[in-house]
């Protein structure tokens, strides 16, 4: 390990390591579009990410008129359909999570992937940006049978990795209370799909740049 004081580092999928916003987004508008709604600009669905595509599908209908009975429900399965097959269109790694992924790589440390984002999505998405291979665990929001906030996925991701102090990144809420539920320090990022200001979230630190990460936990 070379010293380095954490066996393992979790990580949030959108927003934190990749940029997804522009695909999320086009998959909203397709639902809306077929119950007549009017599009949402990707700043709108922005601070819609993170509890999951239900969740996000069910924001943008309150956002452009109303939830009716059922409509979830009914456009759910378009709005993954239409994600799945458009996964990567603007979809891209925020800067120097590659360089990152490599660094702790050579550290020894073991890395890995904690998102509320369905694992067969998590994982083609992380797959077509060469990515998957480079996790130890990949966990999704079906994986464990709880979401974030629930301390469960990071719990499970640590098992799964072998136990050691892990760390977790993340830009949401439920990212910080998930980690402190499990009694893992919690990094903010700042460019992430934040719902409010960063310092409101309750992280233990916040990150500006993927560059600043490593020489972060080297301190903790």
């Amino acid at each position: 390990m070379n010293g380095f004081p954490f066996a393992i580092v979790g990580f949030d999928l959108d927003g934190t390591l990749i940029d997804t916003v522009g695909d999320l987004t086009a998959a909203v508008n397709h639902a809306l579009s077929l119950v007549d709604r009017a599009p949402l600009s990707a700043a709108a669905v922005r601070p819609m990410i993170g509890l999951g595509a239900k969740h996000m599908l069910e924001q943008g209908l309150r956002a452009t008129g109303g939830v009716p009975d059922g409509a979830v429900e009914r456009l759910y399965d378009d709005l993954l359909l239409y994600y799945e097959a458009h996964i990567l269109v603007h979809s891209r790694p925020f800067p120097a999570v590659v360089e990152t992924l490599d660094k702790l790589d050579a550290l020894g440390v073991r890395t890995a992937v904690v998102t509320n984002k369905a694992e067969h999505l998590a994982r083609k998405l992380l797959g077509d940006l060469d990515l998957a291979d480079r996790m130890a665990v990949i966990i999704g929001g079906d994986t464990v049978g709880e979401r974030k906030p629930s301390p469960a996925p990071i719990h499970a991701m640590i098992e799964r990795c072998g136990g050691g102090p892990a760390a977790f990144v993340g830009d949401s809420i439920y990212d910080v209370m998930a980690a402190r539920n499990a009694a893992v320090p919690s990094i903010a990022v700042s460019f992430g799909f934040l719902d409010r200001p960063v310092e409101e979230l309750g992280a233990d630190h916040v990150i500006d740049h993927f560059d600043d990460l490593i020489p972060l936990l080297q301190t903790l």
